[in-house]
């Protein structure tokens, strides 16, 4: 999960420790519970309420973390290294470069370094994903018209 901040400096990534693991199953309980009034607490016993909007992150931070997924925090204005910027695409840093170089995905070299533009990386990985899913729907049809593929017990649309 990747929780996309404005004005931040650097790219933060968070997991979830084991000793942790009952108590993020017990607020994911909490903020599924339908109705539920989600306040916080201050140290000085003082407490408001949560905003829906935030308590819709939090659900969503929450339950990532109890699938022991990685949350990671991006400033919407970052510029990456090519070393992050593969990580986050899950590919190798030489085929990041690659795209770089073909001019896939823009880039800037400060010094003989290159940066990736955030927002850059996101739009390339949103065309990559789509053209994924729509090569995948057209090798279901086709294993759908040549009788290798029953519909019915297909998981592509969940």
């Amino acid at each position: 999960m990747t929780i996309i901040l404005g004005n931040s400096a650097s790219v933060e990534s968070v997991v979830a420790q084991e000793k942790e693991a009952q108590t993020f199953k017990e607020l994911e309980r909490i903020l599924q519970s339908e109705g539920s009034k989600v306040k916080l607490l201050g140290a000085n016993g003082e407490q408001i309420d949560i905003p829906e909007s935030l308590h819709q992150v939090l659900h969503h931070v929450v339950q990532a973390f109890v699938k022991g997924r990685i949350i990671s925090i991006i400033p919407e204005n970052c510029e990456m290294t090519t070393q992050q910027a593969a990580d986050f695409l899950n590919v190798s840093r030489p085929y990041l470069i690659k795209l770089l170089e073909q001019g896939e995905i823009p880039h800037i070299k400060v010094g003989t370094h290159r940066r990736v533009p955030f927002q850059d990386l996101m739009k390339y990985k949103e065309q990559r994903d789509m053209k994924r899913r729509q090569a995948l729907q057209e090798l279901t049809q086709f294993l759908q018209d040549e009788g290798f593929y029953d519909e019915e017990n297909c998981e592509l649309d969940e």
